[in-house]
């Protein structure tokens, strides 16, 4: 049985269609958005007529550079570590990699939802092919301060506060004082603290708080924003600081709230502002099926009428999307937040192709680039929410939001561009409906993200960076180079500040603020909370709108950074200093001595090796696009590709440099094969690996990614883990 067979396929010109597909789209899809099926196909199979073989020009195109530049190093060899950087900088220029920057502008972009344009807050990614976790991260627009607390090492297990099986008062009084100290710190009463407070009331439209027999009121009486229920006796306080809402929540017969002097039983937090439901990097979609699942999800968020039901506490729950929040505001009028995360949809990058549509444009049957189909088919999915005809809508401004991944210069995105005037040409929609989120990843975008903004300045709401695949990115470009620094190291290099300040510069240059989001990256330990409190203020500190985060608990705890720090104020400060280096950008993160111990390579060598097989296992095996694996101290770390990226590729270059052997990785890779079998050992869906080294499909990716490494399209990990789960899934129907 092939992947590429005719069977229950639909011909459509020269398009053949994985029938699961097709049927999902003509019975689901057609009918629901009142779309004609015959205009779809006819201006489906036209745009990819157009776009296929400019998508091809623009893959040949990164393949020449890379040689190029392979070929330069080989040319010129490194002195102690250190490249004749002058030389280097103008053979980039002379091969088009680093452009000329062109006249100074703003970008236009308009009709852009106030989550966006105007609110800073935390970003959830979240694999949109599982519905549980889409709409949780959905419903994660507003969360419970006091669960995200109790349930996390944000309060310590110390002095009794240990989070049992049952409620521990310790441990929730603990909670209480955390989160009065928040209020008092942001929403600051004229006199006293909240621990003092013992009730509130509504009074011509202000609020009093009262404190014994005495009242008291707001610090800045603007940040009262309404309440819920009776103004005499209200069950709910709306508080604004920052753009940002929160809720003290009251209820004298709640468990938490009869112990409170004001009866306070929780503090609701705005929290994950936008969410990309994410159709790349966290899921494993490799043919028909699974695309199906990618869109059937999104079209029922953006429908409104996305439900799952799961086994829980031995109950059956069913899971919705939330209403919005209704208030009564100070001045007596009806008040409506949303109540869902604005979101986002990111669509698969320029190199990825999938069997579930097969075309034939005269040079025989390949497989369909898949963010064409991307770019084609989602935007269909989405239009009875960009034409407003949903209760529970995403946009309230007709808009759509698509962030695109691993894009290699202004080039490629005047590509996505083109793309996506086509898809609203096809669908009938106005000019920039579709917006555009360009994601800074890969080493070449960096170096002329100016000049890529351009190229989408009437649609782009989005520019983030992702340390992880530019991670990748840069020790691919660069692999003959030389041997890199351990993986640890790779953030104190040069290269990374400079990267990170650069994006926040080019953005704020060009007129983002106000009209599209300035991202930072994922924080990448869901359980280490306390350490994320600590640290993740520096992304709104850096002038970042909005940054990443893994779970709905994380974006509540992450949200109060939001509060801390007023991020308009932040941007405009940053506006006046002086651009980050583009030469510190273009500094290659080489050893200049890799005289490391016998020790520490092996322990670099099992780190990435474990974090290769804990993600790839469950991957080619499972269809898990994103896993919790430990690494080799049993922190649960959140992997993607993107992760697996930097960890392939990083033991592809010392092996290429000769800082370890074949035989040692080959070694590692099976020494560790066995610690992730064991760390799997509860899971009855897992197939180990160490068993059969020979026969498991998952163990061979592995390792591909690693021997193959340097073969790969800019140290990409999709070709091999498609092609592994595509044959184990053949193998297994056969």
């Amino acid at each position: 049985m092939s992947q590429n067979s005719h069977t229950n396929r639909v011909q459509k010109g020269i398009l053949a269609i994985d029938k699961q597909l097709y049927d999902f789209i003509e019975n689901e899809v057609l009918p629901k958005v009142g779309f004609d099926s015959e205009r779809y196909w006819t201006g489906f199979e036209h745009a990819v007529k157009e776009f296929t073989p400019r998508n091809k020009a623009l893959l040949a195109t990164r393949d020449k550079i890379q040689q190029q530049i392979d070929q330069w190093h080989l040319d010129h060899p490194t002195n102690n570590g250190k490249i004749d950087f002058k030389s280097y900088k103008q053979f980039l220029k002379d091969i088009g990699y680093l452009l000329p920057e062109g006249e100074d502008f703003q970008v236009t972009t308009e009709n852009v939802d106030k989550e966006i344009a105007q609110i800073a807050g935390p970003q959830l990614v979240v694999p949109v092919r599982n519905a549980r976790y889409a709409l949780n991260a959905t419903n994660a627009r507003w969360g419970s301060l006091y669960d995200a607390l109790y349930g996390t090492d944000v309060i310590s297990d110390e002095n009794g506060q240990e989070a049992t099986g049952s409620y521990n008062p310790k441990r929730g009084a603990a909670v209480v004082s955390y989160a009065k100290a928040f209020l008092d710190e942001h929403f600051a009463l004229a006199s006293g603290s909240y621990t003092d407070v013992t009730g509130f009331k509504v009074v011509d439209g202000k609020l009093e708080i009262a404190q014994g027999e005495s009242t008291t009121a707001l610090q800045d009486p603007n940040k009262f924003a309404g309440y819920v229920g009776d103004a005499g006796s209200p069950t709910g306080i709306l508080l604004k600081n920052n753009n940002l809402h929160a809720e003290i929540q009251i209820d004298a017969s709640h468990p938490v709230g009869k112990d409170d002097p004001a009866h306070i039983k929780d503090v609701l937090l705005e929290s994950a502002i936008t969410a990309i439901q994410d159709g790349e990097d966290s899921v494993a979609a490799v043919d028909a099926e699974e695309k199906v699942e990618v869109y059937r999800n999104w079209f029922g968020l953006m429908n409104g009428d996305l439900q799952e039901s799961f086994e829980k506490g031995g109950k059956t729950q069913t899971r919705k999307q939330n209403p919005d929040r209704v208030y009564t505001a100070p001045d007596g009028s009806e008040l409506v937040l949303p109540g869902r995360a604005l979101l986002l949809m990111r669509n698969v990058g320029h190199l990825m192709q999938n069997p579930a549509i097969l075309v034939d444009l005269g040079e025989g049957e390949e497989q369909i680039f898949e963010g064409i189909m991307d770019a084609l088919v989602t935007p269909l999915l989405t239009l009875n929410d960009i034409k407003g005809k949903n209760e529970l809508s995403n946009s309230r401004t007709g808009s759509m939001y698509i962030v695109k991944p691993k894009m290699h210069g202004p080039d490629e995105v005047k590509f996505a561009n083109d793309l996506f005037n086509a898809a609203e040409d096809l669908l009938g929609l106005e000019r920039n409906t579709l917006k555009i989120g360009i994601m800074d990843e890969e080493r070449r975008m960096t170096v002329n993200l100016k000049e890529a903004i351009r190229q989408a300045k009437d649609r782009v709401i989005f520019i983030n960076t992702g340390f992880l695949d530019r991670t990748g990115d840069e020790m691919h470009t660069s692999m003959n180079a030389g041997p890199f620094v351990r993986k640890g190291q790779m953030k104190s290099q040069a290269w990374q500040p400079a990267y990170e300040q650069w994006n926040v510069d080019i953005g704020l240059e060009v007129g983002l603020q106000g009209r599209a989001q300035i991202g930072k990256g994922m924080w990448a330990k869901p359980d280490e909370m306390k350490e994320m409190m600590d640290t993740k203020a520096a992304h709104p500190q850096s002038g970042a709108s909005t940054a990443w985060v893994p779970s709905p608990t994380g974006a509540t705890l992450h949200s109060m950074h939001y509060h801390q720090v007023n991020v308009n104020d932040v941007q405009n400060k940053l506006k006046s200093r002086q651009r980050a280096s583009v030469d510190d950008i273009l500094t290659i993160p080489l050893i200049s001595d890799a005289n490391w111990t016998d020790q520490e390579k092996q322990q670099e060598l099992e780190n990435n090796a474990q974090g290769i097989l804990g993600y790839v296992v469950r991957w080619v095996n499972q269809g898990v696009g994103c896993s919790k694996v430990p690494d080799i101290n049993d922190v649960g770390l959140m992997e993607d590709r993107a992760t697996l990226r930097i960890s392939s590729q990083h033991i592809t270059n010392w092996l290429h440099h000769g800082v370890v052997s074949e035989e040692q990785v080959m070694d590692a890779m099976k020494r560790m094969a066995k610690v992730v079998d064991e760390q799997n050992a509860g899971d009855p869906d897992y197939q180990p690996m160490a068993t059969d080294f020979e026969h498991s499909y998952a163990f061979k990716a592995a390792c591909d990614l690693v021997f193959k490494g340097r073969a790969q399209p800019s140290g990409y990990t999709e070709p091999l883990l498609h092609q592994a789960r595509l044959d184990l899934k053949e193998n297994a129907s056969c």
